[in-house]
């Protein structure tokens, strides 16, 4: 075959100037294209309905949609004071390396954007595949509006995955201009991370009665402490014979200007077997906190920044006042303040929206999962170790009616170790479907978040809970219980109708678990004490955490009967046989869902798109 080098060719001749010529004239014109399309308007506020400071001082506000037709985020990002540039992006748990980012830089003279990737030393790459796509860019008087889609998925092996649940964004503010790209130095950047479920659920709205009412539980213009972390009680009461209602949304009211220091917020009502509580209004961890306040822990309503209004469906609500009901709420406000901002005056809370026309059903809340005890622990040094808890299909044909529940809303809680977590219906051995799941959890973002489609559960079910933990900066192990250092695998689901049912929840048999130390202690030369007065606790610490007693514990942990825990909301278990029962037989289960590659676009080069900002 005759090379193409050596066909004569009929074009005419050009010289390399002319041909110069017309290669800057195109390039030209591009450029012109380019920056009349980025200085277009930036689209209306309501096309970006979620919207979360990205940084303490307010400076970057992201907004952002979500097309499921599309499998793509669309972003708005405010600059309010454009340096020489920033970098946004996405990464594992909020490092910088490793993490999938969109570069806005500047070298003094021009500005440029691209999509890059860092890698586990932190050094900045240009990405072969631009996925980060820039729609526009416009200057305002609040500052500059970058606007750029990006789908779910890639399949760029340098690309975050967005999917369902937590996802930990990043970004760094670029203080002198850089030469290129491969300049940016990440550890010498002004940034930080903050958490947000980007995937937001797209569930229509009810329509809401023409009776509501509205409640504010707020902080009474509280000082927050200049600290970088503070959790905030207030008491509040409702009026003297409140007769039931139905809570049928909630809002938050963040104070103006505080946007970016309420990291979360929660509503509990306290027990109904107290006639009063005291009045407090100071911090959680204050020694002058009440300790009977320590039993208002019944959630009302729970909140995270970036969260919007939460909305119960038009077939039921959350019941509070009336008989059995107690009178007294309290708030809890999380304040992130890193800056250690001094004398900043805070009212936030939230806002109840209620109704006295009763709907056809109360919701309740379920807890799945774990029991707090110190049978399930977790060993040191471990980067992903597996607990389970489980609702027997025993206890639902039991305790649930027979048309079944629907679960609308969950939230995932564990306490500092917690990586992920996932609740799974079984039926007939077989996993049916995901309940709710968050592979990159965080317990520094929890909130009660409505599913994606409501979820039938039907005597005979079971619900099982999955919690991964990370305990490589411990030496010693990780026991269960109620301490912010032990831990919790919790999944609160929000259901109706409401049943008798109120906690469903395992662990592992407390005899099984006595086997185990009896078989560490014969296998190791350092001597274990097994006396009856030395508590589960001390024997785990006591343990010589090396492979074998880790592969036992896990092993152990897969094959032991179980404790259930099959509770009323008395804390009394339904009348059955409740110990030593065997974990459910799964055969079937759920595939991994595979990520969904958008349709390969033409060739693009990995170079910027350069950027005329004025």
């Amino acid at each position: 075959m005759q090379s193409s080098r050596s066909k004569p060719c009929s074009c005419p001749s050009l010289k390399l100037r002319e041909v110069a010529s017309m290669y800057l004239t195109l390039v030209a014109a591009f450029l012109v294209i380019l920056v009349v399309a980025l200085q277009g308007s930036a689209p209306r506020h309501s096309h970006f309905p979620y919207k979360v400071p990205l940084d303490p001082q307010g400076l970057l506000e992201l907004s952002w949609n979500v097309s499921y037709p599309e499998q793509a985020v669309h972003f708005q990002l405010l600059i309010r004071e454009l340096r020489f540039g920033l970098l946004f992006g996405m990464s594992d748990r909020g490092e910088f390396e490793n993490a999938d980012l969109a570069v806005l830089w500047s070298d003094g003279h021009s500005s440029y954007f691209g999509d890059a990737w860092s890698d586990a030393k932190g050094q900045l790459h240009m990405d072969s595949q631009q996925d980060y796509q820039l729609l526009g860019a416009r200057r305002a008087p609040e500052g500059l509006y970058l606007l750029f889609r990006r789908a779910f998925s890639t399949c760029d092996p340098k690309d975050y995955l967005i999917e369902d649940g937590t996802v930990h964004l990043i970004y760094g503010i670029l203080e002198e201009p850089v030469r290129s790209l491969q300049a940016i130095n990440i550890s010498a950047l002004h940034g930080g991370l903050q958490r947000v479920q980007l995937l937001k659920p797209n569930i229509s709205i009810p329509e809401l009665p023409r009776d509501m009412k509205t409640m504010e539980i707020t902080a009474p213009d509280v000082v927050i402490p200049s600290q970088e972390t503070t959790y905030w009680c207030y008491m509040a009461e409702l009026p003297e014979g409140f007769p039931k209602h139905h809570i049928i949304m909630y809002e938050p009211v963040v104070t103006a200007g505080n946007e970016a220091l309420v990291h979360h917020m929660e509503v509990f009502q306290c027990a109904a077997q107290f006639d009063s509580f005291p009045h407090y209004n100071g911090p959680c961890d204050s020694k002058m906190k009440p300790d009977r306040l320590n039993y208002c822990r019944h959630v009302l309503a729970a909140w995270a920044m970036g969260a919007q209004a939460f909305y119960y469906p038009e077939e039921a609500g959350l019941a509070f006042g009336g008989p059995g009901s107690s009178r007294y709420l309290r708030l809890e406000i999380h304040y992130h303040n890193p800056l250690v901002f001094k004398g900043r005056r805070d009212s936030s809370g939230i806002r109840l929206y209620y109704t006295a026309t009763l709907r056809p059903y109360d919701a309740g809340i379920m807890e799945l999962g774990l029991v707090y005890t110190p049978v399930m622990a977790i060993p040191p040094g471990e980067d992903s170790f597996i607990l389970t808890g489980y609702c027997t299909d025993k206890c639902t044909q039991l305790a649930l009616p027979a048309a079944g529940i629907r679960i609308f809303a969950s939230q995932l809680h564990t306490h500092l170790a917690g990586r992920k977590v996932v609740t799974v219906l079984s039926r007939d051995g077989r996993e049916r479907q995901v309940v709710n799941a968050d592979g990159h959890y965080s317990p520094h973002f929890q909130e009660i978040r409505m599913l994606k489609e409501v979820v039938a559960v039907f005597p005979g079910d079971e619900l099982i809970t999955t919690c991964t933990y990370n305990t490589e900066d411990r030496s010693r192990a990780t026991v269960g219980g109620f301490g912010i250092l032990e831990e919790m695998c919790v999944n609160y689901v929000h259901y109706y109708p409401q049943t008798q049912l109120e906690l469903c929840k395992s662990a592992v048999d407390p005899g099984y678990l006595h086997r185990y130390f009896n078989l560490v202690n014969r296998f190791n030369d350092e001597e274990i004490c097994m006396c009856p007065q030395v508590s589960v606790p001390q024997q785990f610490y006591s343990i010589p955490w090396n492979t074998f007693n880790r592969d036992v514990l896990k092993s152990l942990y897969g094959f032991a009967p179980i404790s259930m825990h099959c509770n009323k909301s008395s804390a009394v278990r339904f009348p059955g046989e409740w110990e030593k029962q065997p974990l459910p037989s799964i055969t079937e289960r759920l595939r991994e869902p595979g990520p969904r590659c958008p349709p390969a676009p033409g060739p693009q080069p990995a170079a910027p798109v350069p950027l005329n900002l004025g």
